[in-house]
C-alpha cells in the first residue's frame, strides 16, 4: 500500500526520492533561493506523475523569479 503522506508514489519513482535530491541540490543555498530551487526540483520530478504541463508550467514560474533575484545580483549569490 502506498504511504501518500511519507512517500507518495510521484515522488518517488527510480533509485532516489525527491526530497533526497533537493536536500542535495540546495545544500549551500539560503533563503529564497533555496526555497525556489527546491520547488523547481519538486515540479519537475512529479510533472509526469502528477499534474502534467501545470507543473510544467510552475517549475517555470519558478525558475522564472530565481532568475529575476540572481539576476539582481549580477548573476552571482549573496
Amino acid at each position: 500500500m502506498a504511504d501518500n503522506v511519507n512517500h507518495p508514489c510521484h515522488y518517488t519513482s527510480g533509485k532516489v526520492e525527491c526530497i533526497d535530491a533537493i536536500e542535495a541540490a540546495t545544500e549551500g543555498l539560503n533563503g529564497f533561493e533555496a526555497y525556489t530551487t527546491g520547488n523547481i526540483l519538486k515540479y519537475l520530478w512529479r510533472w509526469k506523475r502528477k499534474n502534467g504541463t501545470e507543473d510544467l508550467k510552475k517549475a517555470q514560474w519558478y525558475l522564472n523569479r530565481l532568475i529575476e533575484t540572481v539576476g539582481e545580483n549580477n548573476g552571482t549569490t549573496k
